[in-house]
């Protein structure tokens, strides 16, 4: 005699809410991530103390490509640039930010400029 019981468990599994979840994830990450307009590099390690003092912004990423205060210009420009951002500056001083993989002569270029016109240049790194 079979006995059949009546109320049979399903070994499905409904994944409705777990997508629900993983979406709403998602849309969180989107919107707490950086903004699109912010340059993304990844700066050399070093140990130090930053500061919150900053007159202008140098910024060289990977392509080579130079930015005054997250706007694009030419490598020529540089200079013209900055001494328009920092005229009449008490303290001038330039925060350097060159991604990991650039040359050093890119980075020398900036800092000669700075050193003709007597600015104070601050290279900024991540911490270790």
């Amino acid at each position: 005699m079979k006995l059949k019981g009546r109320n049979k468990i399903s070994p499905e599994f409904s994944m409705s809410s777990m997508t629900d979840i993983v979406f709403l994830l998602l849309v969180f990450f989107m919107l707490t991530s950086n903004a699109p307009n912010a340059l993304d590099l990844l700066l050399p390690k070093a140990k130090g103390k930053s500061t919150n003092t900053q007159n202008v912004s140098v910024t060289i990423n990977k392509d080579l490509e130079y930015f005054v205060n997250s706007e694009q210009i030419s490598k020529e420009y540089v200079e013209i640039e900055l001494k328009k951002v920092l005229e009449g500056q008490d303290k001038p001083t330039i925060i350097l930010r060159a991604e990991e993989n650039v040359a050093i002569k890119e980075a020398v270029n900036v800092m000669d400029i700075a050193n003709r016109n007597s600015y104070k240049v601050i290279l900024a790194v991540r911490p270790k």
